[in-house]
């Protein structure tokens, strides 16, 4: 009995049955192992979802007004402004104009030390004066070769050529040729004195300092006993301001705005003296020449501003909202709602889930064939829960709103523009 029963197990080990059957039920064993790992990891997976909810904020599309504004910085300055300088040099005598002072053209604003000049205008008169006695007596000499030899010409004729002789007329001729030369010369050099005199007496009417506009007095550089020295260049010693009820808001626009700004549209700006009012201005001037500060691009735009209460004053920096456009009665949606996407971490569980269940072949979401171009934009709505992507084509933007051109979107519709995660 004992040979018969371990007859078949010899045989199975023999032929090597029974090591590859324990090899199958331990395959076996780690496939169970694995199924129930990976169905723990869904359970886990679809309790986390569960835990998890997703909410949304909206906000909804609306028609309206939309303006375009595009912003600068700048100062405020003066229509005409005006360096008055002196052209000689002197001790100021005196200054007849202050700060804020308001002077008429051709008012006394200060005057220098003329003693010098005056005393070479004395000696430039006398030497005119001695100069024209140069010219006069000329003139005598001119008219006695003049005589004599008008004379030796009748002697001649009624000598019938024999007196005088060819050298005496000769002589006559030459003396009579040097007297014009000499009377031209003396009235040269009366005229050469005459405007020496009038240089002078132009550097003296120039030692008084005057308004060459009606204005007001910006800034005073020079006081009583001062030194001008006007050796190289001629220093300023006073700015005025032609009229400080027409203004200039001189701002400097970006590189990428300068393209809507042009001349006539209206802006309004803000100066820091006064927070609560806002001033008008109108744009007279883009100019072409570009600046360049630490490699930012601008281009400098004149702005027409009215100031006839005085209230501003040319330095103040302003800042300028232009209104580049203006569009009415069209729809608008939130610029949230157009840089909202559903969130990565939600749509990388949906992608999880489908790994670990498989279904039917995933469709491509719907906003991967949007166009992506300048004018084409993606706004998400809400369907079944679930954020649905839909294709606009936007126009102008103020910062905050967006112009909708067209679209699948009407006025009131409920628009996602960020989520809100609740749950654990």
């Amino acid at each position: 009995m004992s040979a018969k029963s371990h007859a078949p197990s010899d045989i199975a080990k023999t032929l090597g049955v029974d090591h590859t059957a324990k090899r199958g039920r331990h395959l076996k064993r780690w496939v169970i192992i694995i199924l129930l790992v990976v169905a723990a990891l869904a359970f886990l997976a679809m309790r986390k979802g569960s835990g998890r909810t997703m909410q949304y904020e909206m906000q909804q599309a609306r028609r309206g007004d939309l303006v375009v504004l595009v912003t600068a910085t700048g100062t405020l300055q003066p229509t005409n402004e005006v360096e008055v300088g002196s052209e000689i040099s002197g001790i100021v005598k005196g200054v007849e104009a202050d700060y804020n002072d308001e002077v008429k053209v051709d008012q006394v604003l200060a005057r220098l030390d003329a003693s010098k000049l005056e005393a070479q205008e004395t000696q430039h008169k006398a030497a005119l004066e001695a100069a024209k006695a140069r010219v006069l007596q000329a003139q005598a000499t001119l008219r006695e070769t003049t005589n004599k030899l008008a004379q030796l010409h009748r002697v001649r004729d009624l000598s019938d050529g024999k007196v005088p002789s060819q050298t005496e007329l000769d002589a006559a001729e030459a003396a009579f040729e040097r007297a014009k030369a000499d009377d031209a010369n003396a009235r040269a050099a009366v005229a050469q004195a005459q405007a020496t005199l009038e240089a002078i007496q132009t550097d003296i009417a120039k030692a008084v300092i005057r308004s060459p506009i009606n204005g007001v007095v910006l800034t005073r550089s020079i006081e009583p006993g001062q030194t001008v020295a006007a050796a190289f260049q001629a220093p300023v010693l006073f700015t005025l301001a032609e009229d400080l009820t027409q203004m200039e808001l001189r701002v400097n626009v970006d590189e990428a705005d300068i393209g809507q700004v042009k001349e006539g549209q209206d802006a309004e700006f803000t100066v820091a003296a006064y927070l609560d009012r806002i001033f008008q201005a109108r744009i007279v001037q883009t100019r072409f020449g570009p600046k360049t500060v630490d490699g930012v691009v601008t281009y400098e735009t004149v702005l027409k501003v009215d100031n006839v209460d005085l209230s501003l004053r040319p330095g103040m920096t302003a800042t300028a909202n232009i209104t580049v456009q203006e569009v009415e009665d069209v729809l608008l949606v939130p610029n949230a709602a157009l840089r909202f996407s559903p969130p990565v971490q939600e749509q990388r569980e949906r992608r999880g889930l489908t790994m670990l269940m498989p279904g039917p072949p995933r469709q491509p979401a719907f906003h991967e064939a949007v166009d992506t171009s300048k004018r084409q934009q993606t706004v998400w709505v809400l369907q079944d829960n679930r954020p649905v992507a839909v294709p606009v084509t936007i126009g102008a933007s103020d910062g905050t709103m967006t112009e909708i051109v067209s679209g699948e979107i009407q006025p009131g519709a409920p628009l996602i523009v960020d989520t809100i995660r609740t749950g654990r």
